[in-house]
């Protein structure tokens, strides 16, 4: 893997079903890393058709690689109804944690958000995953009630865009 220090050492772009595989490594890596569980036919099926579920729904789900175009990143951008969007698996490798490409990356995200005209964006995360709620809360998402109480998901955040 290329040294990945700044979003000027990786490209981004979208996913397609092609990536599916990769994605979902790269993904389950990061929940057993956090000894999280997945669930591919569950919370995790969406990765099983990323051009159904978030490219043709209206939504996006991008891939972020280093200069070898190996995977390091995603993130996704899931619509709920016509003005919430919910920003899903927003994971990244550990190599390239620390360097501020979260925070980068959630800026790309919201402004998608705006572009695609959503009002407010939902995600779901849990305690475990200390360094991004002090990402999302910095950024400015507020906890709310959240739905969905799972293995994976105690905290729910939102921001608004208008």
């Amino acid at each position: 893997m290329t040294k990945v220090e700044s979003i000027d050492d990786v490209t981004i772009r979208l996913a397609t079903n092609d990536d599916g595989e990769r994605i979902r490594a790269l993904v389950f890596g990061v929940l057993d890393e956090f000894d999280l569980p997945s669930d591919p036919a569950g919370k995790d099926a969406d990765l099983n058709d990323i051009e159904s579920n978030y490219l043709r729904s209206g939504g996006v789900f991008e891939v972020i690689e280093d200069k070898q175009g190996t995977l390091v990143g995603t993130y996704g951008l899931y619509p709920l109804d016509k003005e919430t969007v919910e920003l899903r698996k927003m994971y990244f490798v550990p190599q390239i944690r620390g360097f501020g490409l979260g925070r980068k990356i959630l800026e790309r995200a919201v402004v998608k958000a705006r572009l695609l005209g959503f009002k407010s964006i939902v995600l779901e995360t849990i305690s475990v995953l200390e360094t991004a709620i002090h990402l999302y809360t910095r950024f400015g998402f507020v906890p709310v009630p959240g739905k969905h109480v799972s293995a994976r998901v105690d905290q729910t955040y939102l921001l608004r865009l208008d």
